[in-house]
């Protein structure tokens, strides 16, 4: 049985990433979640490298992934995913403020698997994460790691 995701959300706005904790859990997603606030830590865990947790060979991930963040932003972070033999079948979730063509364009063509566009209006992004999570609950995701 596939077992569900650890859903690794990297967003620097710690309101965003608030709201969609609760919007998830009222979807009834009850997966794991990690938080990271920059680019480089995100990296960091599903790279191994440093300090601070990394990921676990055979789980499976879910990536959501903001392209405005410090260090290193979200499309560097995704065009590093999917360059890595052991980390391009992941699937990432590019969700930004975002809305310009060429970058959708960028993203899909890197590889992301689901281009959101965050709602600006509070009640409409919260209803677009509970939605969001409904999908995630009902993803399937390869293990990483660990053939």
């Amino acid at each position: 049985m596939n077992q569900p995701p650890v859903v690794l959300i990297a967003e620097d706005d710690e309101g965003h990433a608030i709201l969609m904790r609760n919007n998830f859990a009222l979807a009834g997603v009850e997966n794991p979640i990690e938080h990271f606030r920059n680019g480089q830590a995100i990296l960091d865990y599903l790279f191994k490298r440093g300090p601070g947790p990394v990921r676990e060979d055979g789980r499976n991930y879910v990536v959501l992934l903001d392209i405005r963040m410090p260090k290193v932003d979200g499309v560097e972070v995704l065009r590093r995913i999917k360059a890595d033999p052991e980390l391009r079948l992941l699937p990432v979730i590019m969700i930004t403020t975002t809305d310009d063509a060429r970058e959708v364009a960028r993203c899909h063509e890197l590889g992301c698997s689901v281009y959101l566009q965050k709602p600006v209006d509070y009640e409409k992004f919260a209803e677009a994460m509970q939605r969001l999570g409904l999908f995630i609950r009902l993803m399937q995701t390869p293990a990483v790691g660990g053939h």
